[in-house]
């Protein structure tokens, strides 16, 4: 069962993938990646990774779906079925993902020792875990992401309501 769940929402995750680059439509685009994201945090949580499932519903769906939407709407200007003519010609992008796809498998297929720390990680994987790191040893790195994407969506907004900065 857990097999064919993962073949149906991998497929969806695909198939919306594909569907944020065809579509004319921007804010279809848009609404096509939050669906990619929900169909990747369900292959999170068929791959017992709860937490990363938590996190991609909460930050990815949530919070940046929302924020590129809003900000297709912020600065978009005439119609929005004509927003996104430059996709119509979509070959070389399918050609250099074709390619970057066919050289990560070549370099998966050929290295068999994919560790990255020097010794396991004995410590879990918990949520408990993983927000103790975030709020202890890094706690400065988190919260200045946290203000980066604070200082990005006021960027955003002042420079969709096209307010002039004196210099």
């Amino acid at each position: 069962m857990g097999t064919v769940v993962f073949f149906i929402f991998a497929i969806l995750a695909i198939a919306a993938a594909w569907g944020v680059v065809t579509s004319k439509n921007i804010v279809h685009s848009a609404l096509y990646l939050a669906l990619s994201f929900a169909g990747v945090a369900v292959l999170y949580v068929l791959m017992n990774a709860d937490y990363l499932a938590a996190v991609q519903l909460l930050v990815y769906t949530g919070a940046i779906s929302i924020m590129v939407v809003f900000a297709v709407m912020f600065t978009l200007r005439g119609e929005i079925g004509k927003s996104n003519p430059e996709n119509s010609v979509w070959g070389w992008g399918a050609f250099v993902s074709t390619l970057m796809f066919i050289m990560i498998a070549f370099v998966i297929l050929t290295n068999v020792d994919w560790r990255i720390l020097p010794t396991p990680w004995t410590s879990g994987g918990s949520a408990t875990d993983i927000s103790l790191l975030l709020l202890t040893k890094f706690m400065i790195p988190f919260e200045a992401a946290a203000v980066l994407i604070t200082i990005a969506l006021v960027g955003a907004v002042i420079l969709a309501k096209g307010v002039k900065v004196s210099k």
